[in-house]
C-alpha cells in the first residue's frame, strides 16, 4: 500500500532538483554580469559594481557564491570553460594522419596560440582580471590566492603533451620530453601572453606574438630525424 510518506519524497526531490537547477540558472547568469561589469569597469570592479550591473545587491550575490572569493572562482571557471572548449575546436579541426597523430603538429599548435591568444586580445580586460585577482586582493591584501590562471595554463599544457606525445611516437622519436614541452609551451604562452597585455608595444597585435611564439618552437617541433636507439630497437623487433 503506498502511503502519504511515500508519495512526499519525490515530490520534495522533484522541488529540490528544480530549485538546484533555478540556483544553477541563476548562478551563471550573475557571472555574465560580472563579465560585462568588468568589461565597462576593467579588471578592478569591485562588488558593487558588480551587483548594480545585475540589478541586485551585494548580499544577493554572497548567497549565490558565498564570498568575493567565489564571485571570482565563478568569472575563472566561465573563462576556462571557454578558452578550453575554443582551443579543443581548433584541435578537432586539424587535419589528423591515419594514426591519430596531427597531420602537422606546428600548424596546429600555431592554431592553438593564435586562438588562445585573439580571445585575450577580444577581451583584455577579462583576462587581466582573472591574472590580477582583484576581488581576492580587496579581501586579503598581499595574500598569494588562488593561481586560477596556473590552473587552466596546466590543464592547456596536458592537452599539448597528449598532441606532442603522439607527435614525437609518429617520427619514431621518444616521447618522454612530450610534458616538458607541453607544460613548457603552455607557461611561455602564458608569460608572453602577461607581457603583451601589459606593455602592448605599438603594432603589437595577436599575430605577431604568435609568429614570434611559433618562430622560436619550430626547430623543435620539425625536427624529422627519429631517435636512432628507437629505430635500432624497432629493427631489432622486426628480425625477432
Amino acid at each position: 500500500m503506498t502511503t502519504q510518506a511515500d508519495t512526499a519524497a519525490p515530490a520534495r526531490d522533484g522541488r529540490h532538483a528544480r530549485w538546484a537547477e533555478h540556483r544553477a540558472t541563476r548562478r551563471r547568469d550573475l557571472v555574465e554580469h560580472t563579465l560585462r561589469a568588468i568589461r565597462i569597469h576593467g579588471p578592478g570592479v569591485g562588488m558593487d559594481e558588480i551587483a548594480a550591473q545585475a540589478g541586485t545587491s551585494k548580499p544577493v550575490l554572497y548567497r549565490h557564491f558565498g564570498d568575493r572569493n567565489g564571485v571570482y572562482l565563478g568569472v575563472v571557471e566561465a573563462v576556462d570553460a571557454r578558452v578550453l572548449a575554443e582551443l579543443s575546436a581548433v584541435a578537432d579541426r586539424s587535419g589528423h594522419a591515419p594514426d591519430g597523430a596531427p597531420a602537422d603538429v606546428t600548424e596546429l599548435i600555431r592554431a592553438m596560440v593564435s586562438a588562445y591568444l585573439e580571445l585575450v586580445q577580444r577581451d583584455p580586460d577579462i583576462y587581466r582580471f582573472v591574472v590580477t585577482r582583484p576581488l581576492l586582493q580587496a579581501t586579503h591584501p598581499g595574500a598569494p590566492g588562488v593561481d586560477a590562471a596556473g590552473t587552466l595554463t596546466g590543464r592547456i599544457g596536458d592537452r599539448l603533451a597528449e598532441i606532442l606525445a603522439a607527435h614525437l611516437r609518429r617520427c619514431g622519436r621518444d616521447p618522454a620530453p612530450a610534458v616538458t614541452w607541453g607544460h613548457g609551451i603552455a607557461g611561455f604562452v602564458r608569460a608572453a601572453t602577461d607581457q603583451w597585455v601589459s606593455h602592448r608595444p605599438p603594432g603589437t597585435s595577436a599575430d605577431t606574438v604568435t609568429a614570434e611564439v611559433i618562430q622560436m618552437l619550430r626547430p623543435a617541433l620539425q625536427s624529422p630525424q627519429p631517435d636512432a636507439a628507437r629505430l635500432n630497437d624497432a629493427a631489432a623487433k622486426e628480425k625477432s
